[in-house]
């Protein structure tokens, strides 16, 4: 066995020379190489094109340092004649009268064979040669990587214009290099004798005159013992031609190191064929046959990610994997040199600026490249400079994946993706709606999902729970002994001027959980996680989060599985057992529950209905609802069944004054009832004390008073406007700080100082000083970004995480979070606010 750090590797580039001031294609090839050392240059059939041989090399970063050296002496020749060179597979002006053949016997004897198809070839290709000593070996293996010769092609596209035209090819060279009588595939030869028989054959038939005319995509070399790759275009880039050289050679010592085994069935001759086209015609920038897989066509960037995964065991034992892996990164972003000369040709119309844009590609002047390319690819040329899914514009490894696939699909697919995901959400009734609006809106979802690292994740549940337990305990004190106040550890007034202090609070049982279900907003910054809010009233989000998640897998079923990801789809169940668990103690032994819901005018209907659902429990309202003997039931239809647990989606002072079944009020009897111990409301009534913004600056003392812990989460500073003190440093700082309402919800009345102008922050002090108790403060936490897709590309905005802790005989952290995201030029990331959602990949 041999392994592939042992190949060796070596690279021919076929150069095209311009002339500088033309921009045209020029016949000054043999003035060049008159200078140019000839065991590392050579002439080719056109007198236009200059060939480089680079050394035989071990390494990728020797192979680019020697073919950068190459360029670099040849531009020393070529420059003060105002001549360039371009590693392309064609180049757009040209005066096809005026280029010769070179003025050899060999070339002379191929024009008068081949004639119009001799003069044609004004193009340029990237050989690759993988050192493979066995001859025997030499041949097998290069019938066996020939299923994924068609993704080079794709990483090499650059030639879209032919004669001065755009073929509408991203690789017009591949067009015209298969018209060769020997170009394309062998037919499958099973040995080296066959091969040379069949080289034996051709040369019979007059068709060729000798070995070197064979043009196999992948042949053993007639002169080296290596094994030749010759279907990629030039390559503008050095980034492409090493990339292709790791792949190449990751390919070879795959099938090298199994060359005496059967191999797999290979797909037909047809097919292979017809991936070539696909790649010819696309590049990068459409689809590929996901050939040896599969015939079917999938993005460009998913067939090449594979093709790269696959070879990550030869890929890391040449010490190659970090290279590739970054160097593919890079050109799935950047898009084909194919797409990339087009960019430069709609900036002005003009075909003299796509060669200048090759002239800048192939002497490495990357700048100038981009500056002439104008407009960056589809979804790449990221404006946020360090957020979550990129660093310097480009994909952290997390998301490299994921952007390579979106890139792939490119805009114009993504907008009908968009279309396919609005259709399924109003199929599916996935809305919401907002106050004092009477239509309601297809509930935002954007389609790049976001990712939680396992082990943030693992750390986030951890503190999520010690935080619902410690506020349960809170809940707990405040409606009975008030020790916590009693110790001094908060404030009487902070409690009793906090609107979320209801008198039905009181009369819930004074033992068991009261917030079966809290939801936590989270958000990131530099320094990481925070806890921004509580949520233990009606916290919604977590259907929302399974219905992305569907979403996503319906409209986007290309995104690749992170390792590890968390099925949200188990929620519902986790759920309905924390309610399980919360059974009174004089419930049936099978205990019913049931979801209330105010019914379609709730804004999270379609949330309520959908859980009521996958818990397998009816969705109820208040007049479905009879408390008969301090039992509650459910009377429908003529019958009555009765109810054990309520899982509250109303609003507690709906629920109070709403008519059950009778026509009379429900509340008091509901209350009445739980208070017997017949039935649970879940969440308790009252709850709202502890999703209030004074009593959150709090919460780590109540960790240490109640569970003798340290918070495990960070909670954002927060100034209480009640304290004179505070309240001091609050207006000399406004226009550095986030102020609240107690009361406000939502993003209600949130005033962001460092965004406000000087007539909001003069209402805000007037407010402040008449009430300061209604008033707290924070510190501007700069919420994390990640990338939406905006409709032409993808775009940095703001993102929270609303996460969720169910607790029943235990607490657990539901396996859906919901991300929000806030809109353009924005921190509020509420839907009524404008708001929007994501997919979020849970790891662990």
């Amino acid at each position: 066995m041999t392994e592939s750090r042992l190949l060796t590797v070596g690279v021919e580039e076929e150069f095209h020379v311009v002339d500088r001031q033309t921009r045209e294609l020029v016949p000054r090839a043999a003035e060049i190489l008159e200078r140019l050392p000839a065991e590392s240059y050579a002439a080719e059939m056109q007198r236009s094109v200059v060939e480089s041989n680079s050394a035989v090399c071990t390494s990728l970063d020797e192979l680019r340092a020697d073919l950068n050296g190459l360029r670099q002496r040849a531009f020393e020749v070529t420059d003060p004649a105002g001549l360039g060179l371009i590693a392309a597979g064609t180049v757009p002006l040209l005066d096809a009268e005026a280029l010769w053949i070179t003025p050899t016997t060999r070339y002379r004897q191929m024009l008068d064979d081949y004639q119009l198809l001799a003069r044609e070839q004004l193009i340029c290709g990237t050989h690759v040669h993988v050192g493979v000593p066995d001859r025997a070996a030499a041949v097998i293996v290069a019938e066996r990587v020939t299923p994924w010769l068609h993704q080079l092609l794709a990483l090499s596209a650059s030639s879209p214009y032919w004669m001065g035209e755009d073929s509408g090819y991203a690789s017009t060279r591949a067009l015209v290099w298969q018209r060769w009588p020997t170009a394309g595939g062998t037919g499958g030869v099973g040995s080296a004798e066959e091969h040379d028989e069949l080289v034996d054959d051709l040369i019979a038939s007059g068709i060729i005159s000798d070995p070197r005319m064979i043009y196999f995509d992948v042949r053993p070399s007639a002169h080296k013992p290596t094994v030749e790759l010759r279907v990629p275009d030039a390559c503008p880039g050095l980034d492409e031609v090493v990339l292709i050289a790791g792949l190449f050679r990751a390919l070879v010592a795959r099938e090298f190191e199994s060359w005496e085994r059967p191999a797999p069935p290979a797909p037909r001759a047809p097919l292979l064929r017809a991936a070539m086209w696909r790649a010819a015609r696309s590049g990068l920038e459409s689809d590929l046959l996901d050939l040896p897989s599969s015939p079917k066509p999938v993005p460009a960037a998913v067939a090449v990610r594979r093709m790269v995964d696959e070879l990550r065991p030869q890929l890391e034992a040449a010490g190659d994997w970090g290279m590739v892996n970054e160097l593919l990164t890079e050109t799935l972003g950047r898009g084909s040199w194919a797409s990339r000369q087009r960019r430069a040709y709609e900036r002005r119309g003009r075909l003299a600026d796509v060669v200048d844009t090759l002239l800048a590609g192939t002497g490495g002047d990357q700048r100038t490249a981009q500056v002439l390319i104008g407009a960056t690819p589809t979804l790449t040329g990221y404006e946020g400079t360090d957020d979550e899914a990129f660093t310097n514009g480009w994909p952290r490894p997390a998301y490299r994946r994921v952007i390579d696939v979106l890139s792939g699909l490119g805009p114009a697919e993504l907008r009908k993706r968009e279309q396919a995901r609005d259709e399924e959400q109003r199929a599916r009734g996935v809305t919401f709606s907002v106050s004092g609006e009477s239509s309601v809106r297809l509930f935002p979802f954007d389609l790049v999902p976001r990712l939680v690292a396992a082990d943030e994740w693992k750390s986030l549940q951890a503190g999520l729970i010690q935080r619902a337990r410690a506020l349960d305990a809170f809940l707990r004190d405040v409606y009975g002994e008030r020790h916590v106040v009693r110790d001094g550890v908060l404030p009487a007034w902070v409690v009793d001027t906090a609107p979320g202090l209801k008198p039905t609070g009181a009369l819930m049982p004074r033992t068991g959980v009261r917030a079966h279900v809290a939801g936590m907003d989270l958000v990131r910054d530099h320094s990481g996680w925070h806890v921004l809010e509580d949520n233990l009233r009606v916290p919604s989000g977590i259907g929302y989060a399974l219905q992305n998640r569907r979403l996503s897998r319906s409209v986007l079923p290309e995104l690749p599985v992170p390792p590890g990801l968390l099925d949200p789809e188990s929620a519902p169940k986790l759920l309905r057992q924390a309610l399980l668990d919360a059974a009174p103690p004089k419930a049936q032994d099978a205990p019913r529950l049931a979801v209330l819901s105010a019914g379609p005018s709730d804004s999270a209907w379609f949330e309520h209905q959908l859980l009521a659902e996958e818990m397998g429990v009816p969705v109820v309202r208040s007049t479905d609802l009879l408390v008969d003997d301090r039992i509650v039931y459910l009377h429908k239809g003529g019958s009555r069944k009765r109810i054990d647990v309520l899982y509250l989606r109303v609003d507690e002072d709906h629920l109070l004054h709403a008519p059950g079944a009778d026509g009379a009020p429900l509340g008091q009897a509901l209350l009445a009832a739980g208070w017997a111990g017949t039935v649970t409301l879940a969440n308790a009534l009252g709850n709202g004390v502890g999703d209030d913004k004074a009593i959150y600056a709090y919460v780590d003392r109540f960790i240490g008073y109640y569970l003798g812990e340290q918070p495990l989460l960070n909670s954002v500073p927060t100034y209480l406007c009640g304290v004179p003190e505070q309240r001091a440093e609050v207006l000399d700082r406004l226009d550095q700080l986030v102020c609240k309402p107690v009361d406000g919800y939502g993003g209600d009345r949130v005033v962001i100082g460092p965004s406000a102008d000087e007539p909001e922050l003069h209402a805000l002090r007037q407010q402040i000083q008449a009430a300061p108790h209604r008033w707290i403060a924070q510190e501007v936490v700069r919420l994390s970004t990640t990338p939406v897709f905006d409709g032409s590309r993808l775009v940095p905005r703001h993102v929270d995480l609303r996460a969720f802790v169910f607790q029943g005989s235990e607490a657990v952290v539901a396996p859906a979070a919901l991300t929000r995201v806030a809109p353009a030029n924005s921190m509020i990331v509420n839907s009524s606010r404008g708001g929007g959602s994501k997919d979020t990949w849970l790891t662990g």
